[in-house]
């Protein structure tokens, strides 16, 4: 994926800088036939989606997080961060309280199909006092290093109720060394569980709810399973709000994953994420500044840093397995 490309001094929201050399990895081949990347709409006429947020993502050695207070830990380095680059840091009211109990599964193929072809499905129940509450949140998602290949195909789902495309520019920290980023481009689709009536778990039901995947079926009595038998708990604490001036305002959160039952610590995680209507839109020092805030966090938690690794990979790997993938 992107390599050398990466100077600290350059920009996460950057995005168009990247696109092009981030392309070459790829391992699956998604539906959208290359002649299609190019063209300004979907087959039925609608506008392609264009990447409306920038989610900025440290993965973390889970061995700090043994309590609440590790990530309060966390945050003060944050803010210390924030502070020595004149970067504004408004306190979550929620960073005092408990932190909030999350349950992720993911479903696939016994073959990984849809994670070795730069696909994810997922599904997120929150929990308040030991009980579920609201509408269960599926999230589907197409995620590859190169945008047009990540625009082109379309992740609207045939369903009666409703949903959200959210199309985001994740920046990671490079695979190998501290002090760079790399890009991966996230479209994604996701509705509560009550907008699809579709029960049985198979490819065909998939194919029909998410189009996107038709090139991937191999037969209509394949079943999509829990990945590795996994269910995963997250402990998460909102941190509060970066504001990197020009209403440039990031939400900041740290969480935990780690497997139910067992309670395995799998990975952390330390995000931030911006909104804006369009990248351009973003004026040249807010970017060089996020991306200055980014990279000099990384060297301020090296020890903390697990690198060449994401949340959703961990989950794959749980039972040893190396399936082959973009990221």
């Amino acid at each position: 994926m992107a390599k050398g490309k990466e100077k600290q001094k350059e920009k996460p929201k950057g995005k168009n800088d990247k696109k092009a050399k981030a392309s070459k990895n790829t391992v699956g081949v998604p539906p959208a036939p290359p002649a299609a990347i190019d063209i300004a709409r979907y087959a039925d006429g609608a506008p392609l989606d264009r990447v409306q947020y920038l989610e900025a993502k440290l993965i973390l050695k889970p061995d700090n997080f043994t309590s609440v207070q590790a990530f309060r830990d966390f945050g003060k380095i944050v803010q210390r961060t924030a502070k020595k680059l004149g970067v504004g840091f408004i306190e979550d009211r929620e960073a005092s309280l408990r932190p909030q109990i999350r349950e992720i599964i993911f479903g696939d193929t016994p073959d990984f199909r849809l994670y070795n072809n730069a696909f994810i499905l997922r599904r997120r129940v929150c929990y308040v006092d030991g009980f579920p509450v609201g509408d269960p949140e599926v999230v589907f998602k197409f995620r590859h290093p190169d945008e047009k290949q990540a625009t082109a195909v379309d992740m609207r789902p045939k369903i009666a109720g409703k949903y959200r495309i959210k199309f985001k520019a994740e920046a990671l920290p490079l695979k190998d060394q501290v002090g760079g980023y790399r890009i991966l481009y996230s479209h994604n689709c996701q509705f509560g569980l009550s907008q699809v009536h579709e029960a049985e778990r198979s490819m065909a039901t998939l194919v029909r709810v998410f189009p996107a995947l038709a090139a991937l079926k191999k037969s209509d009595e394949e079943k999509i399973s829990l990945v590795n038998e996994g269910i995963v708990e997250e402990v998460l604490l909102p941190l509060g709000q970066l504001d990197f001036g020009k209403a440039v305002v990031a939400k900041c959160d740290i969480g935990l994953w780690r497997t139910r039952g067992e309670h395995k610590s799998l990975v952390g995680e330390f995000a931030f994420q911006v909104k804006f209507d369009r990248k351009e839109d973003i004026a040249e020092k807010q970017k060089k500044l996020v991306a200055q805030f980014y990279v000099t966090l990384q060297r301020d938690v090296e020890n903390w840093l697990a690198l060449g690794v994401t949340k959703t990979g961990m989950v794959y790997r749980l039972k040893g397995n190396e399936p082959q993938c973009h990221e």
